[in-house]
């Protein structure tokens, strides 16, 4: 595999290592909780978010594999830290794979992306780097509201209300 490609492998797979790891040791009520504040999903939704955009990008738009994308599926997932475990394990091995196979002289050809695989937004052209760089980008981002997620969940002993805009002790 050419340095470049292999860098921006192993880099991806450290951000999805990252993220699995960074849910750890939470219950799976915890993984699986949103906190009570409009629009926030659990950290287990985040990191599918994440999986799902790294096989997007990666598989889909930088190396032209034909696969679907279901991004409101993935705003509408739970389950455990064992299973995202696999889903992670999983999709590095194929990013692996798939970037050893692309050609560097390819890196800075431009194209526009299918719609289906850039998830929010109008796609626009961007080159095969910029999308590897992208996806590092967007890993980072989610990951640090991983990290908030977790510490939260940890750490709660009430419960925030949107409506009344107080905090309420829980006990037990």
């Amino acid at each position: 595999m050419n340095p470049e490609i292999l860098t921006y492998s192993q880099y991806i797979r450290k951000q999805i290592a990252d993220v699995h790891a960074a849910l750890k040791g939470l219950s799976e009520e915890q993984l699986n909780r949103r906190p009570d504040v409009p629009r926030a999903n659990s950290g287990y939704v985040i990191a599918t978010h994440v999986l799902g955009n790294a096989r997007a990008w990666v598989l889909g738009i930088v190396c032209g594999q034909p696969l679907a994308r279901d991004r409101p599926g993935e705003f509408a997932s739970s389950g455990t830290y064992e299973q995202l475990g696999k889903a992670a394990c999983a999709l590095s091995g194929e990013i692996d794979a798939a970037l050893a196979a692309v050609d560097q002289s390819t890196l800075d050809d431009r194209f526009v992306p299918a719609q289906e695989l850039w998830g929010e937004g109008k796609p626009h052209e961007i080159s095969r780097r910029e999308a590897l760089a992208h996806v590092l980008e967007h890993a980072s981002m989610h990951l640090g509201q991983i990290q908030l997620t977790a510490d939260w969940v940890r750490g709660q002993r009430g419960q925030w209300s949107v409506v009344s805009g107080q905090w309420s002790v829980v006990s037990g």
